[in-house]
């Protein structure tokens, strides 16, 4: 549905941009047609805002803010604030006279916004700032209940609650309040009371009949059993071995171990502990022999009978220095009951507590009071949800508007007043240039592929702060200069936005045309490095030829008395006929250029220079027309698109506007210049050989006659033959008719005179 609503617009970059001068112009963006909009995405990091303000306007938290959730940001702001207005003003700080109470939401951000001051100690406060709410854990610090759910052990109002609560966070775990402290929330409660009761109600079972299952009680019944599941393994084989041993007597010997064991145990060192022989039998097996529990025992078992024997054997059979195996079946039966009913252990995480403590806290009520805690705690909630609020309103009277132009429009990229644009991270000073385009890149070859499509020349760099370790990649758009000096492995500083400066290598280049002046002289550096590259490669072909010479000299000289005397080498005709024909090819081309009344110089020497610079632009003007073409197409959208961004229009980088973007070393005006250079390279002396040639030109017109028109007569350097002096510039006379002879007498005519 079209909008009603009449918009201004300006133009930039090629397109018109919808003009955002109000607030009523920011709240009415919804209305705008987003094929209007510059961009319609962009990424919630590498921008030159604040990253929390993107995060909180990125609703579905996919790391892109879209148009979508602008307009609900922006429509949030407007309808909070008395004056939508002030977001055009980018205050770090939001005046609480600012926020709207005029509607319940208002009135609840002001409520929660004077909660926050008074929470971090500025209860008299007028204004409130990104910083006051930028730290929940430093405004929840001292408070107790919070709205989240969460209850501390300060949440407690009597030692009990809060003795209860520590035991919870520790038997069952802990969850984080808002104020960054450990505490208990309902999920945590229920579990805690849930291993109580199934612990508790797994005790009961056990004292219904306590004369099986616990027959020395709890704490004794349970040495007893662990006494004996310690050592269980090594009796049954010891009893076992000794009924084997009455079965077959043959077998003592082997159930005893071999003697050869012995002999290789005994020749190291024997510990106290006897690890040795750990797996060897309890003692020395015979039929029917009781255990012994004294100290003819297995050294390596030796605690673990004893154990045995004080915890299991003596409460149940009474002190014994030995045991059959027929009072081992008895003892392992007498605490059966024990084992299993053990087995079945319910409530495990809270069994640390002791039987006695848990009934004691389950007969407490004090469930209940961690139930009511909770529940006031959760009735803050909407108060503590709004504080949440107050920092998104905070944020967005700072930021917003600064995204808008550079979402909505791109005001702040061609204004070029001002900040820059929030997708400029920085200024890269290299090859006496400053580009101001720079953005930063995770990954150089990926973005490459789509930026390579701008039409721009785009430099890669790797920059590092070796004091901090701080390392990051950023694409630079070059729109000014040349690309003479422009090479990977090139080094530069750039400046970010906050100051700090960086090592900056050229790591990969895409290159396109910088500038008209560049496109102009191209030609003429091509063929100039082309000469160079044929020059260099005929100077290797002679040095390998000349080095060939001196080889072949100093082998002719070594063998000089065995070589046969050289003939004398006869001239190459047709290499005399090869160098007349290049001569006489130069002498023409001379002539035809420069040759008088035939070549350029006919015209004069004016009109020689013009045609020369004619020539030149002729050579030129197919390279400039193509770099104007595609200097006009050079576009920001695919730089930007290879970054996250979704622009939606043609924003153009064109020749004028490219210029602003890059700037290049001059002196600063009223700067003097001292040119004498003691160091500089001695050049062709230009001004003399111009001087001399003028010189030259001169003496040769004149010599030839064309400079006597505008001489007196007497610097003239024409011959006047008889009565007529021909122009040498002009056409040739007519033969004139043979004189008359002298009459008889006559005085003879007289000699022509020569002037």
């Amino acid at each position: 549905m079209p909008s009603k609503r009449s918009w201004r617009f300006f133009r930039a970059g090629g397109f018109d941009q919808v003009r955002l001068d109000s607030g009523d112009d920011l709240g009415a963006i919804d209305q705008l047609d987003q094929k209007l909009w510059v961009a319609l995405a962009c990424p919630t990091s590498g921008l030159e805002i604040d990253p929390r303000t993107l995060a909180l306007i990125d609703l579905d938290k996919d790391g892109r803010v879209r148009a979508s959730e602008l307009i609900a940001a922006v429509k949030f702001a407007t309808a909070n604030l008395k004056n939508p207005d002030d977001l055009l003003k980018g205050r770090s700080t939001l005046p609480l006279g600012a926020i709207n109470d005029s509607t319940p939401e208002g009135k609840t951000l002001l409520a929660s916004a004077r909660q926050i001051l008074a929470n971090i100690g500025k209860p008299d406060a007028t204004e409130i700032s990104a910083d006051d709410v930028a730290d929940p854990a430093k405004i929840f610090a001292e408070t107790a209940f919070n709205g989240d759910g969460v209850i501390t052990e300060a949440s407690g109002a009597d030692d009990a609650t809060r003795a209860v609560i520590r035991e919870i966070i520790d038997c069952i775990g802990t969850v984080l309040d808002r104020s960054g402290k450990p505490g208990v929330d309902e999920e945590k409660v229920t579990a805690f009371f849930a291993e109580i009761d199934a612990h508790a109600d797994w005790y009961a079972k056990a004292d219904a009949d306590a004369v099986r299952v616990l027959p020395l009680g709890f704490e004794k019944t349970a040495a007893a059993a662990a006494a004996v599941d310690a050592i269980r393994a090594k009796v049954d084989d010891y009893f076992g071995r000794c009924r084997l041993a009455g079965f077959d007597p043959r077998a003592v010997p082997i159930l005893n171990r071999k003697e050869e064991e012995y002999v290789d145990i005994a020749a190291g060192t024997l510990s106290l502990s006897a690890e040795e022989v750990a797996d060897f039998p309890l003692a020395h097996v015979a039929a029917g022999r009781p255990l012994p529990l004294g100290p003819t025992v297995n050294p390596a078992h030796e605690q673990a009978l004893k154990a045995l024997g004080d915890a299991a054997v003596t409460p149940f059979l009474g002190r014994r220095t030995e045991l059959t195996d027929s009072e081992w079946r008895a003892l392992t039966e007498r605490l059966a009951p024990f084992t299993a009913w053990r087995a079945e252990k319910q409530g495990a995480r809270v069994e640390k507590l002791g039987a006695a403590r848990v009934r004691e806290i389950r007969a407490s009520g004090v469930k209940e009071a961690l139930a009511a805690l909770i529940a006031k705690d959760r009735s803050l909630e909407a108060e503590a949800t709004s504080i949440e609020s107050v920092e998104r309103l905070v944020r967005y009277h700072r930021d917003l508007y600064l995204l808008c132009t550079n979402f909505v429009n791109f005001k702040d990229f061609y204004d070029g007043e001002g900040d820059p644009a929030t997708f400029q991270n920085g200024t890269l000073y290299l090859d006496r240039r400053a580009c101001r385009l720079c953005m930063r890149v995770e990954d150089p070859a990926k973005h490459a592929t789509m930026a390579g499509l701008a039409g721009a020349y785009l430099a890669y760099l790797d920059c590092t702060r070796k004091a901090s370790n701080e390392k990051m990649q950023i694409v630079a758009v070059f729109t000014a200069g040349d690309t003479g000096n422009l090479m990977a492995g090139r080094n530069g500083v750039f400046y970010d936005r906050q100051g700090k400066d960086w090592d900056a290598t050229i790591t990969k280049i895409i290159e396109s045309p910088i500038s008209l002046r560049q496109a102009f002289w191209s030609p003429y550096r091509k063929f100039a490095r082309m000469i160079e590259e044929q020059v260099a490669k005929r100077a290797a072909a002679a040095e390998t030829e000349s080095h060939g010479h001196l080889n072949a000299a100093a082998t002719t000289t070594v063998n000089a008395d065995k070589a046969k005397p050289l003939e004398a080498k006869k001239i190459d005709v047709g290499s005399v006929a090869a160098l007349g024909v290049a001569v006489g090819a130069i002498g023409t081309f001379i002539t035809a250029v420069l040759g008088y009344g035939t070549g350029l110089l006919k015209l004069g020497l004016f009109p020689t220079i013009l045609a020369v610079i004619g020539v030149m632009v002729l050579i030129s003007l197919p390279s400039v027309i193509l770099a104007y073409i595609k200097l006009r197409k050079r576009n920001l959208g695919p730089i930007l698109d290879a970054n996250g961004w979704a622009v939606n229009a043609d924003a153009k980088i064109n020749v004028p506007f490219g210029r602003t973007l890059t700037s290049v070393a001059k002196l600063p005006p009223g700067s003097r210049r001292d040119s004498t250079d003691r160091y500089a390279d001695k050049g062709l002396p230009w001004k003399r050989l111009v001087f001399l040639f003028l010189v030259l030109y001169l003496g040769w017109r004149w010599y030839r006659g064309g400079l006597d028109r505008y001489l007196p007569e007497q610097v003239q350097s024409r011959t006047v033959l008889g009565e007529y002096a021909p122009d040498p510039e002009g056409d040739p006379p007519a033969e004139a008719a043979p004189a008359a002879a002298p009459a008889p007498g006559a005085a003879p005519a007289a000699a022509p005179a020569k002037k």
